[in-house]
């Protein structure tokens, strides 16, 4: 799977470019706040729907504009196709695959698979739970189609709950509407909870060996879903914590309060782990997702590494350095002294000058 050329309009910084790239190592280097991670954006965009940073669709068009444009041409099992975004302040997105409108925005998952890796995601295993979800819940989302729409249903439906129970408290609206919400939160609920249960165990499988590579063969790693609630006690448990739900005016329990932790041996990495021990467990997570891609399409996903080269330390980027010579990767730096001095083989490389690529 490869991009082979990215155009914008009026996207962020962005009046208008043309970028093409190679199949190998691509470096687009320049001081901060250039314009780099725009690129890695608007790709991110083309292949999940959503900007990595969580922003609006409407805070990416450039200023004083009320639309954008992202277009790429892309290859997948040798076939090419073109992905075409419209961004547009008022209205909903618009999208396009060879030229061919599609009725909603998820029909686009599973054409481009990517995996980022940003300096966010080094400190993963200590922020919140809602970013470990965020994570688990975009990976997926790119793999199964009909995971994202029970994710997007369930958002719904929890939210209609969560109103309703505002209501009752405050209004004394009708109980019995309830019910009709707990059903479909309970049937979504337990899908998501399936595949994610499923998601993490195939991550074990793979992320055992390479963090015991990664630390030397000291550290025996292996991550733990914590449900909030069982799949098969869903429906019995948000029935017996109604009370509890109403009192508080939102939903308890369910996928939307999982987390997931890291352990090594009997130790949480994320509450006694050093910085040093969470970085490395932050990229074996990131070096198993890229491989469980590859496992699940039967190709390589493209890669997308944001400035994160100087977060690591030399053992850690050659670590990340040899998983991907036969990946398309597009790294962004701010200078590229160090990749030449690692010997890494960069195919092209752009400077990024306020928004403008040289």
């Amino acid at each position: 799977m490869y991009i082979d050329s990215l155009a914008l309009q009026q996207f962020r910084n962005y009046e208008s470019a043309e970028i093409s790239f190679s199949h190998g190592i691509n470096i687009l280097y320049g001081d901060n706040a250039q314009g780099k991670t725009n690129i890695l954006e608007a790709i991110y965009m083309l292949a999940t729907t959503k900007s990595h940073r969580g922003n609006k669709d409407r805070e990416m068009i450039g200023f004083s504009y009320e639309e954008s444009h992202i277009r790429a041409d892309i290859q997948k099992h040798d076939i090419s196709h073109r992905i075409d975004m419209h961004l547009r302040k008022n209205k909903n997105k618009g999208v396009a695959v060879d030229l061919v409108p599609i009725r909603r925005s998820a029909e686009l998952l599973g054409l481009v698979n990517i995996v980022l890796f940003s300096p966010e995601d080094l400190t993963i295993i200590k922020e919140s739970p809602a970013e470990r979800r965020r994570f688990i819940d975009m990976e997926l989302c790119q793999l199964n189609r009909i995971y994202f729409s029970d994710l997007s249903n369930y958002n719904k439906v929890l939210n209609q709950r969560n109103n309703l129970l505002k209501q009752i408290s405050i209004h004394h609206a009708d109980m019995d509407i309830l019910s009709v919400w707990d059903k479909q939160l309970v049937d979504y609920g337990q899908r998501i909870i399936k595949e994610r249960k499923n998601y993490i165990g195939r991550i074990n499988e793979i992320i055992f060996d390479i963090h015991k590579k990664l630390s030397a063969g000291k550290e025996a790693l292996t991550l733990v879903y914590e449900r909030s609630v069982e799949e098969d006690r869903f429906e019995e448990e948000l029935s017996a914590k109604t009370d509890t739900d109403l009192r508080y005016q939102s939903t308890q329990i369910g996928p939307h309060r999982d987390d997931i932790s890291f352990m090594v041996g009997s130790m949480d990495v994320k509450k006694y782990g050093s910085q040093g021990q969470q970085r490395t467990v932050a990229l074996s997570l990131k070096l198993a997702e890229i491989e469980l891609v590859k496992q699940t399409i039967h190709d390589n996903p493209i890669l997308l590494l944001d400035d994160v080269m100087s977060e690591l330390d030399s053992t850690r980027r050659d670590a990340l350095l040899a998983s991907i010579s036969d990946i398309q990767t597009i790294i962004t730096c701010t200078g590229y002294d160090d990749f030449i001095k690692e010997r890494l083989s960069i195919d092209k490389i752009y400077k990024v000058v306020s928004g403008q690529l040289m």
